[in-house]
């Protein structure tokens, strides 16, 4: 079904759209799915460093008995 979509029938849906909600409520929306964006991200972000942390701290030291004191 949206395969069929062309060009002029997306010009059509963003102008019937900026008709129903008006140009300062779209803009709006946007900043609003940009932070939620931004917010998604930083989560990743801090979710992989968490898990890194977490994996540092449960590493093994596979030194020999003998080979520690070297330094």
């Amino acid at each position: 079904m949206l395969n069929n979509i062309g060009l002029p029938g997306l010009i059509l849906i963003a102008v019937v759209v900026l008709v129903l909600f008006g140009r300062g409520k779209i803009s709006s929306l946007m900043g609003e799915v940009g932070k939620g964006i931004t917010s998604f991200k930083k989560g990743i972000e801090d979710g992989k460093s968490e898990i890194e942390e977490q994996n540092a701290e449960n590493a093994k030291d596979v030194t020999p008995e003998g080979e520690k004191d070297k330094a």
